[in-house]
């Protein structure tokens, strides 16, 4: 399978457009408490302009503070997911990329709740922080009900196009991991044809989950409503 993924660092990414919402309803005052208290502790440094001008690479194992492994989940919605994992999985240290602030105020309560240290919150675009991560330094990835921009002339936001998926593909270690959820059965079709193509292989394709899985809100939504959620697994060749 071929690899057409970027092979190196590049120290002068591209202006590049965000779409999607950054805020929502107004904040609870514990939300707020959240935001003021706990999120400058977990956020990765170097990630903006103005902390690392030059770009330069981040070692994402020093976040956490020791050679743990690091995994990334990729718009962590309300956080149970993340929460979920970092419980789990206390040895390795996971990235949550969200730049809808009220889903990282939720994601602060969870953090708090559980009690969980192996964490570490990036309240911005994804492609931000792999703009600065090393080659093959996460081994492991997450894509939960990501926004699944329906309508056709929008499906080049979708996460799963080359402009996410060359950079992931990048910073993913050899054999990691790479899982997608959702119940739209059209993202689910665009997974399957755009991610192989960047260097992954498809290894799972069910409409059962894994073994080690929560239901989050938006999965509760979607059977609510009829959708019927669907999950696929690659692995970095």
């Amino acid at each position: 399978m071929s690899d057409t993924s970027k092979s190196s660092f590049d120290p002068d990414p591209p202006r590049r457009n965000f779409y999607g919402r950054r805020h929502g309803k107004t904040l609870r005052q514990s939300q707020k408490g959240y935001l003021s208290e706990d999120l400058g502790e977990l956020r990765p440094r170097g990630i903006s302009l103005d902390e690392n001008p030059g770009r330069r690479q981040i070692d994402p194992r020093a976040i956490f503070g020791d050679q743990r492994p690091v995994w990334l989940e990729v718009g962590f919605g309300g956080g149970e997911h993340m929460v979920h994992m970092a419980k789990t999985y206390p040895g390795i240290g996971i990235i949550g990329c969200e730049p809808f602030i009220n889903g990282v105020a939720m994601l602060l309560g969870k953090i708090r709740a559980a009690e969980v240290a192996n964490v570490s919150v990036h309240p911005g675009d994804a492609r931000d922080l792999m703009d600065v991560l090393p080659d093959a330094s996460i081994e492991r990835s997450f894509l939960m009900y990501p926004d699944p921009w329906p309508k056709a002339r929008h499906h080049r936001r979708r996460f799963v196009t080359p402009e996410h998926l060359l950079p992931l593909a990048r910073v993913m270690a050899p054999g990691g991991i790479f899982r997608v959820a959702s119940d739209i059965p059209d993202y689910i079709r665009q997974a399957r044809e755009e991610v192989p193509p960047v260097g992954f292989e498809m290894i799972l394709d069910t409409d059962r989950a894994w073994d080690d899985w929560i239901r989050t809100r938006y999965e509760q939504k979607a059977l609510r409503a009829g959708r019927a959620p669907h999950y696929l697994t690659f692995r970095r060749t």
